[in-house]
């Protein structure tokens, strides 16, 4: 998704990105698009701010109906504008679709354990567990045993279907509002961020929720460009460190992109960690390279060569 772009084409692009996904989002994004006096008040936010997903979830925390028409986002957002202002400037879109990890774990598969997991970006950690899920990777084949939900994943090419779940033996991360999966309000946030058709995402982060409290991960707060490096030291005595992240480093602005790939790079060639990469296709370029990703789906990388498309939330994979 466009983050850092002129108004308009970031909810155009939006629209494009829910299209099959949420028909909601989709009406609410074409809706604003051509709305010049929502565009108006969208414009005296930061542009980090004015992101789809997080103002329509500010504007579905202040009671707007959802499945429903643009013109009851449209209300809400010029009635109660004050109340949704601040929303949308103290909260953040940290969705921790733990649906991603069905993306993740063929990938996780393909490095040497025991597996020392970092996550940046981590919200509440919730992508931490890779090893408490059971996964259908459909028809290529599939991962039971962990007595864990069941994610799923539509998949196609010569996938590498993992034959063991990962051998995780330590987890942590960094974010800069780091989120507790004990605090029923943030909890209750997670949840208003999920889009409004997906019951089944919904009833899979209430199960990811209960996994995550039951081993509350040490996700530490700051920027992620000054821990990564201390948190690979961190975990390299307890097994690989392995670094992930999905759908983070579009909130970063481009130079600060081209300094986080240059780190990863720089930690991967030194031997110090793996890097696995799940972002949109186009926030990170060099890993991207002249491939001609499709509309919609991010990239998954290793060490940051591309290794399939995938769906955003995890629903597809398609090995290169």
């Amino acid at each position: 998704m466009l983050l850092y772009d002129d108004v308009v084409a970031e909810y155009r692009d939006f629209a494009t990105y829910a299209a099959g996904d949420s028909p909601c989002f989709q009406e609410w994004a074409l809706g604003v698009a051509d709305d010049e006096e929502v565009l108006a008040w969208l414009g005296t936010l930061p542009t980090l701010k004015r992101q789809p997903n997080l103002v329509f979830a500010a504007a579905r925390w202040h009671g707007a109906p959802a499945p429903a028409s643009y013109d009851a986002l449209r209300a809400v957002l010029l009635e109660q504008e004050p109340a949704v202002r601040t929303t949308v400037m103290e909260r953040a879109t940290q969705t921790n679709e733990v649906g991603r990890l069905a993306v993740l774990v063929p990938v996780l598969g393909l490095v040497e354990g025991p597996l020392s997991l970092i996550e940046v970006g981590a919200s509440a950690g919730l992508c931490l567990f890779p090893d408490r899920y059971d996964y259908e990777w459909r028809p290529l084949g599939g991962l039971r045993g962990s007595g864990g939900p069941l994610l799923s994943a539509r998949a196609s090419g010569d996938l590498p279907v993992p034959g063991t779940h990962p051998h995780v033996v330590w987890r942590g991360g960094v974010d800069l509002n780091p989120l507790d999966v004990a605090d029923p309000d943030a909890m209750a946030w997670l949840e208003n961020l999920v889009w409004p058709e997906q019951d089944e995402r919904r009833e899979r982060l209430r199960a990811a929720v209960d996994v995550a409290r039951r081993e509350p991960p040490a996700i530490r707060q700051g920027d992620l460009l000054d821990h990564v490096a201390d948190l690979v030291d961190e975990a390299a005595p307890h097994g690989t460190p392995v670094v992930l992240h999905s759908a983070v480093i579009a909130y970063l602005e481009e130079p600060d992109r081209e300094r986080f790939h240059d780190l990863m790079a720089r930690l991967v060639a030194e031997g110090r960690c793996r890097w696995i990469s799940n972002e949109g296709r186009r926030v990170l370029p060099r890993v991207t390279g002249g491939l001609e990703v499709p509309s919609g789906r991010f990239v998954t990388a290793l060490d940051g060569t591309a290794v399939a498309y995938s769906h955003g939330h995890g629903h597809a994979i398609d090995w290169l």
